[in-house]
């Protein structure tokens, strides 16, 4: 942090030869403002030769970390930290129209000390100044003015300001101020933006030319110096164009609109030579710019760990002498940090309390004694955090997760690399015994390398917020804050912005942005290896020798990130719209490509925080932001979380798991169904019923386990103990699930299990000899070569790291250590060939142990209590109508009903009812209030049951609405009071329908019931009011609105679905779900080819409309089980398919997915791209389907199910079904080996779904029989 003791030689001759610094320059950290990147930046100002540079984002230092990182890979060029502030013309705590003006003024820190004032001012600004923009009073600015230079900016500035109004008195008392509190650090700034665009305004140059011949007198009147800046906000002059397009987007202007804003498009990087143009009877104001960057010194805003310090109890520091004396030990192996400073008695302290409250721990997890290899790894472990100066950040870590288990927050078992440590398990900070999984202690500590540890926590859902709540009470609100995230233009939305702005029509902007993949682009490239040293390249190889090295040239498969860039390079449909395509597509790749990656939001990260040990404006400056869940205003770091333990600040994530919640809600319904509390920390690990589902690959809503490829691969390898699922949860993901099939194999006995030594056993034995985690390297290298702990901890990270110069060098040590002990080299070689390929992908051992037990305890509950797991799941995912379908189809599998809401049993959630049924919840109900669901919830459990819909009027009279009523009809929550729903709106004989006369029969009644409790004659039996009784109209009910109405209410067809009587169709002759359709059109699209599509949906609108030249189109929604989907028909498919279409009817529609027109070669001769689309080529009803396609059914009998029950059954259930569809029956006998065909003339059947689930209960498969001589 203290000024470097000399500037470098080629620095000081920069400083001879180039007179000009820019110090005032905006990075597009000033949001949607500025264009330039950082790296750019530095690039060009190392170009042009220039000594320093400065940043000055608008009223922000979002960017500082990242300049001085990009300093420090251009050591010629001075980093010069500053901000372009806001100064409020009044007190700028008051936050109102009359005193919201401001002035813009240039801040820079000469030295460390000035840069913490100006982090102050700026953390001022956004903490009590922020009204549109984050502003400071003068009184700020003296209180913070120490080792910070000041200049008076734009045009905006307070100076020119007053210059342009006229008020000379005016500019030249606010001189005077500044100058008294900056002193000689106070500068006057001018500019010159004379725009060469044609046809634009000169405005902006004429008055930047009237105040600054005034400055110069000014200047000269008062003694202060006058320097010249350029208010950069783009690096180059050619990237103007670009940055207009920018200002468009901020302003929410179209690019051609004649009055909006616009730059000069000379706010550039210009040279010296350009800015010595600008002002050539003035050159001081260029030289001057070289004198402020030699008052500004080198520093480095980076620092040590600054942890806050844990509040000990009283009642252990009330013999802290003793407790100090019997923990000596682990106390000196930290008293002295790295640079042997003596930490002090409060760290002494520190260290003490950790090993009281570890060793009690350690008595609850293991005994009362400790085996020698539990206390030899709590001792190492205890030393290696003293000795790293971490025991307040283990002490801070265990406080709040026991004050979270203590008011009932879901806390997970632990998460990543933290697992491994015994002392977080003694300290309850982790739930799983390390010891007992070898988990390693390393991989979370290196005792070779000082870091901080990261513990990473899972909360439940809503205990999360609480956690930070107590976190911010404990430690001060301005100990606390929240960590900023940055939002930046990605591919499709840069074109999609600039599309907009450039008026390109809203499908051509579709169509670019759907040429932009949504995975990494796979290129074949050339690559250079590094040649191990004892390594001789084969026959053929190309080999290349720089700086005394040899790298053999191969061709290798590399992912690129699907930036614009890349993908103009690698996506042939797109390079061809970038070079060819129309002057306006060409035009918005263009500019997009410039724009892409420029900062376009600041936002909150979901889980990161900041605890700092004092307030932590002294350390980091800080915005506000706004809490989702709370609405509140939070503090908010400027610099994003991989900068935060740079600058010495605890970063620690506070993680939502919504598993933990699924959990918790699913062990409160078991509760109040069975009356039983379950520690789920506790259950059986060995629970044979349990592993049964996994077994099964039953594993929907089973956390990690539950996508279908990880569901076979249960099946096939059959896990019967907890390491199964501990390794299948770290193999399957991408690169280790090519090792699956030999693990599986091996498990199952059908692959021998080798080693390729012998002690290697000790280590692979729990995974049939396949390495499977990062911990398995480091532990045979330790064995193998003699690593040391940290050593194999460095091999760990380099290969997953893929940090070739430091794999090399372990190479080397590991063959020698492993001839050393006596293993063969070509052995040796053959295991680290094998690690090189698997280690980039090995997973954490520690981390996939935690998430395996959180994935048992939700397989545990599925096997055990299946209802309430389900219940559990659905309210969690209560606005995922997807996953909702998925879950309720799992409980349809497995004989779990799900209810309509209703009155007397529903919860805001769903809940499981004593027949084990789920029950919706109320706050599921779409547009039904919080505040309804609680009233009636309320009353219920105030007063019973509701009896009737009478009673619950009566009760809920003055509460409940019409709409709130009608919301509760449709979605069927009064159907047990045995009221058909259509009866609610059928009118009677006073002319209002039902509903109508029971909302007032309610009111009346509640207003006799308030008239009686004031009356002299009490009850009156002449006063009650007669019940209206349901119109005893005899009408059919319109079943497809009611299920239409339903869904409305509660997202699905709960009752029942219009489409649930084709399932059989839909399965057998569809192809493709409707909400597959557009990735369906994307992938035709991408790799130029067709593909017949079949689907099937429910009509539920259509839309007949005209075009342009007068022709009829139509729009027709269908809906699937998996969503809706929009056909759009013209000419003559309009005319031969409409007449086919009518709304809520289902219907069987074919087609193709194709070019949507023939296209035509350009002028080159180059086929030119055109979209797909899919086109509808035939359209039946569903109803028909089967009687057009099936020519008969199929089914085999196998001879062992024959007898005169089965026939008896068989008949009765062909006789039922009676239809159109011949049924055929092979009689097969299995043991014998022989079948026999036969033909039923006497039974011909109606195929549907019904009917082929009666034959599958029966033991009876089938297969249909298509017209044309096909299976379907």
């Amino acid at each position: 942090m203290a000024p470097a003791a000399h500037e470098t030689a080629y620095t000081d001759k920069r400083q001879r030869d180039m007179a000009f610094v820019h110090l005032h320059v905006h990075t597009h950290y000033s949001i949607l403002d500025g264009q330039s990147s950082i790296e750019n930046l530095f690039n060009r100002a190392d170009e042009l030769g220039m000594p320093g540079l400065a940043i000055t984002d608008h009223g922000n230092m979002y960017g500082v970390k990242e300049f001085f990182k990009f300093a420090a890979k251009h050591p010629s060029v001075k980093p010069i930290i500053g901000c372009e502030i806001y100064v409020s013309k009044f007190d700028h705590k008051l936050k109102d129209k009359a005193h919201g003006g401001y002035y813009h003024l240039i801040l820079l820190a000469k030295n460390y000390n000035g840069y913490k004032n100006l982090m102050k001012i700026v953390s001022t600004g956004h903490l009590e100044g922020m009204y549109y923009r984050p502003r400071v009073s003068h009184e700020v600015l003296e209180q913070y003015h120490e080792d910070l230079i000041c200049s008076s900016a734009c045009m905006a500035g307070e100076i020119p300001r007053l210059i342009l109004e006229g008020d000379i008195e005016g500019a030249e008392k606010a001189i005077e101020w500044h100058k008294g509190v900056f002193g000689d650090d106070y500068y006057l700034e001018v500019m010159l933006h004379k725009t060469e665009v044609p046809g634009q305004s000169l405005e902006v140059y004429e008055k930047e030319k009237e105040y600054d011949e005034v400055i110069f007198d000014l200047a000269k009147k008062h003694g202060v110096k006058v320097i010249a800046t350029n208010d950069a906000h783009f690096v180059r002059k050619e990237d103007g164009p670009a940055h207009d397009r920018l200002i468009c987007l901020t302003t929410n202007e179209f690019v051609d609109s004649p009055n909006r804003l616009r730059y000069t498009q000379q706010e550039y990087i210009k040279s010296e030579e350009e800015m010595a143009a600008l002002f050539p009877d003035h050159p001081e104001v260029i030289s001057n710019t070289i004198e402020v960057c030699d008052k500004v010194e080198r520093y480095t805003i980076d620092r040590g760990h600054v942890l806050p310090k844990f509040q000990i109890d009283e009642t252990f520091l009330g013999n802290i002498e003793a407790e100090r004396e019997k923990y000596k030990a682990v106390i000196d192996a930290g008293r002295f940090d790295e640079k042997n400073n003596d930490r002090g008695e409060e760290f002494c302290n520190s260290v003490a309390f950790l090993c009281h409250l570890t060793y009690k721990g350690a008595r609850e997890r293991y005994g009362d004694t400790l085996n020698a290899e539990t206390a030899e790894r709590l001792d190492f472990e205890l030393k290696t955090i003293s000795r790293m100066g971490f025991p307040d950040y283990f002490l801070i870590v265990q406080d709040y997760i026991a004050n979270a288990r203590a008011h009932g927050i879901s806390v997970g078992p632990g998460r990543g690399s933290a697992a491994g440590s015994a002392v977080a398990y003694c300290l309850g900070i982790t739930n799983l015994d390390p010891i007992k999984y070898d988990l390693l202690f390393e991989r979370f500590l290196n005792p070779e390398r000082v870091s901080m540890p990261d513990i990473d926590v899972d909360f439940d859902d809503d205990g999360r917020y609480k956690v930070i709540q107590y976190v911010q009470e404990r430690y001060g609100m301005d100990h606390v804050s929240h960590v900023i995230t940055f939002g930046t233009m990605a591919a499709k939305g840069a074109i999609k912005d600039v599309a907009r702005i450039s008026r390109l029509p809203l499908d051509e902007s579709n169509r670019l942005t759907k040429m932009i993949p949504d995975k990494p682009i796979t290129v074949t490239e050339e690559v250079q290896e590094e040649l191990k040293p004892d390594e001789e390249p084969e026959a053929g190889d190309k080999i290349v020798e720089k700086d005394g090295k040899r790298y053999k040239v191969v061709k290798k498969d590399v992912d690129k990130k699907p930036t614009l860039k890349n993908c103009i390079k690698y996506v042939p449909e797109l390079k061809a719209e970038y070079e060819g395509g129309s002057e306006l597509v060409r035009e918005v790749l263009k500019y997009a490509l410039q724009l892409e990656g420029c900062i376009r939001q600041v936002g909150i990260h979901a889980c990161a925080m900041i605890i700092g040990r004092g307030n932590l404006t002294d350390y980091i400056p800080i915005t506000l932001g706004e809490d989702k869940a709370t609405g509140q205003k939070v503090w908010v770091s400027q610099y994003e979380g991989s900068f935060i333990e740079d600058v010495g600040m605890l970063k620690m994530d506070f993680l939502g798991l919504k598993t933990l919640s699924i959990i918790k809600i699913c062990l409160a319904e078991i509760k109040k169904r069975f009356g039983r509390d379950i520690d789920i920390e506790k259950i059986d690990i060995t629970d044979p019923k349990a592993y049964e589902i996994y077994c099964k690959g039953d594993t929907k809503s089973v956390f990690q386990f539950e996508s279908p490829g990880m569901m076979e691969w249960l099946q096939k390898l059959h896990p019967e103990r907890f390491e199964d699922l501990i390794a299948m949860n770290a193999l399957y993901r991408p690169g280790p699930m090519d090792y699956i099939p030999s693990f599986v194999a091996r498990k199952q006995g059908t692959e021998p299990i080798t080693y390729d030594l012998p002690v290697m056993e000790e280590f692979l034995k729990e995974t049939y000899g396949v390495t499977v985690y990062q911990e398995q390297v480091m532990l045979i290298s330790q064995k193998v070569a003699g690593f040391s702990k940290g050593k194999a901890d460095k091999l760990r990270k380099a290969m997953g790291k893929k940090k070739i110069d430091i794999l090399q060098s372990l190479y080397s040590d590991f063959i020698s250590g492993g001839i050393a002990n006596g293993h063969p080299e070509e052995v040796l070689k053959k295991i680290w060939k094998d690690w090189e390929k698997f280690a980039s992908y090995a997973f954490n051992k520690s981390h996939a142990t935690c998430y395996a037990w959180v994935s048992y305890q939700t397989g545990w509950l599925k096997a055990h209590y299946p209802s309430e797991f389900q219940a559990a799941n659905l309210s969690m995912n209560k606005n995922n109508m997807t996953e909702i379908q998925a879950i309720m189809a799992d409980c349809k599998k497995h004989g779990i009903k799900v209810l309509n809401p209703d009155v007397n049993e529903s919860e805001s959630n769903f809940t499981v009812n004593k027949n084990g049924d789920i029950r919706f919840g109320m706050g599921g109900m779409k547009g039904f209030g919080a505040n309804i669901v609680d009233a009636i919830i309320a009353e219920r459990q105030a007063h019973g049951l509701f009896s009737d819909i009478y009673d619950f009027c009566e009760r809920m009279s003055g509460i409940i609405n019409r709409k709130a009523m009608e919301a509760l009809i449709y979605a069927g929550a009064f159907d047990a009071f045995g009221i058909e729903r259509h009866k609610y709106f059928l009118v009677g004989n006073v002319g209002a329908d039902f509903l109508e006369d029971l909302l007032n029969y309610a009111a009346i009644t509640k207003k006799n019931a308030e008239d009686n409790d004031a009356s002299l004659f009490g009850d009156a039996e002449e006063l009650k009011v007669e019940k209206p009784q349901p119109p005893k109209i005899d009408r059919e009910p319109d079943e497809l609105e009611l299920l239409r109405k339903e869904k409305e209410m509660v997202g699905m067809y709960l009752s029942a679905h219009p489409l649930k009587r084709y399932e059989f169709e839909m399965e057998t002759f569809t192809n493709c779900k409707l909400t597959g359709i557009p990735d369906a059109i994307t992938e035709c699209e991408r790799e130029r080819k067709m593909r017949k599509i079949a689907v099937a949906g429910f009509v539920t609108s259509t839309e007949i409309k005209t075009s342009k030249t007068g022709r009829p189109y139509s729009k027709v929604v269908l809906e699937d089980f998996s969503g809706t989907y929009e056909l759009a028909l013209f000419g003559k498919d309009y005319d031969n398919f409409m007449p086919k279409i009518q709304d809520h009817t289902a219907i069987f529609v074919e087609g193709e997915i194709r070019p949507a027109y023939m296209p035509k070669p350009d002028e080159k001769g180059a086929p030119v791209n055109v979209p797909y689309k899919f086109r509808v080529e035939r359209i039946s009803h569903l109803g028909n389907v089967c009687e057009e396609r099936i020519a008969g059914l199929m089914s085999n009998v196998d001879t062992s199910l024959i007898n005169p029950e089965f026939r008896k059954r068989l008949v009765s259930w062909l006789k039922s079904s009676k239809g159109p569809v011949p049924f055929f029956v092979n009689i097969v006998d299995m043991n014998k080996k022989y079948k026999v065909e036969c033909t039923s003339r006497k039974f011909r059947v109606t195929v549907n779904s019904e009917f082929i689930s009666g034959l599958k209960d029966m033991g009876l498969p089938c297969k249909v029989l298509c017209k044309g001589g096909q299976l379907a």
